[in-house]
C-alpha cells in the first residue's frame, strides 16, 4: 500500500500542478496493482474530487472562471458522466479503453499550447458543447474527470485564455467526477463502495497531499512545459504498460 500511495502523491502532485485531478492515472496504478477493476472508478473518483475541489474554489475566488460558458459545458456532460457510471462494462474493454485514453493523455500533454493574445476567440469555439456529451459519457464509463480532453481541445479551438480554459477544466472534472461516482455507486452497490471505502483512505489522504503542494509550490518553481513533459511520461508509461498487460 506505501508505494502505491506514494505513487498517488505524485501523479496528484503533477497533475494538479498543470489543472487536472490525475483520474486516468490513479485508475491505471490500480489497475496493475491488481485491485478488481470494478472498485477502480470509485476510488480514483473520489480522489479526482480532492485534488480539483481545491482548485475550483481558488480560480473561482480569482474570478477567471467564465461560468456561464463553463456551466454549459459542465451541464451537458454531468448526465452523461452519470450514465457512463452506471454502464456495465467488461474487464478486457475497460483497460483497453483507458490504456487508450492514457496515451491519447500523454500526447495532448506533449504537445506545445500556442501562445496567443488573452482573450483572442477562435471561430469554432462556439461548437465545443458538442464535445462535452461523449467526453462526460467516456468520464462516467472509465473513472476520470474528463479534463484532460477537454482543455486541449478548447486550446485547439481558441475558447478562452489559458486561464479560463483551467478554470474550467477543473470545474468541469469536479462535476463529472461527482456524477460518474454517482453512477458508478449505483451500479456496483453497497458492498463495493465499502470496499473502496476501505482500500481507499490512505489513497485519498496522499492526493490530498499531493494534490496541494502541486498547486502552491510546483508552478512557483518548475517551468510548466517540464511538468507538463513529467507528467505526459508519466501516463505513456502507465498506460503502455496497461496495455501491454492485456
Amino acid at each position: 500500500m506505501v508505494p502505491l500511495a506514494i505513487a498517488f502523491l505524485v501523479t496528484a502532485l503533477l497533475y494538479a500542478s498543470v489543472g487536472f485531478g490525475g483520474g486516468s492515472t490513479y485508475t491505471a496504478l490500480l489497475a496493475l496493482a491488481e485491485v478488481d477493476y470494478r472498485v477502480l472508478p470509485l476510488l480514483s473518483l473520489a480522489c479526482n474530487l480532492v485534488v480539483v475541489a481545491g482548485s475550483t474554489v481558488r480560480f473561482a475566488r480569482a474570478r477567471v472562471t467564465p461560468w456561464g460558458r463553463a456551466l454549459l459545458l459542465t451541464a451537458i456532460a454531468a448526465p452523461a458522466a452519470f450514465l457512463g457510471g452506471l454502464t456495465p462494462i467488461a474487464e478486457q474493454g475497460f483497460l483497453a479503453l483507458l490504456g487508450t485514453s492514457l496515451l491519447f493523455t500523454a500526447l495532448t500533454m506533449m504537445l506545445p499550447v500556442a501562445k496567443r493574445p488573452e482573450g483572442e476567440r477562435g471561430r469554432v469555439a462556439r461548437y465545443a458543447p458538442f464535445a462535452a456529451l461523449p467526453l462526460g459519457y467516456i468520464s462516467g464509463l472509465v473513472g476520470i474527470g474528463g479534463g484532460i480532453f477537454l482543455a486541449p481541445l478548447l486550446h485547439l479551438v481558441r475558447w478562452d485564455s489559458a486561464r479560463a480554459i483551467a478554470a474550467t477544466a477543473s470545474l468541469f472534472i469536479l462535476v463529472n467526477s461527482l456524477f460518474g461516482l454517482a453512477g458508478q455507486v449505483l451500479k456496483g452497490g453497497e458492498g463495493r463502495f465499502a470496499a473502496a471505502v476501505d482500500l481507499g483512505l490512505p489513497l485519498l489522504v496522499a492526493v490530498a497531499i499531493g494534490g496541494q503542494i502541486g498547486s502552491l509550490l510546483a508552478l512557483r518553481y518548475l517551468p510548466q512545459r517540464w511538468i507538463r513533459w513529467g507528467t505526459g511520461a508519466l501516463t505513456a508509461f502507465v498506460g503502455g504498460r496497461l496495455l501491454l498487460n492485456l
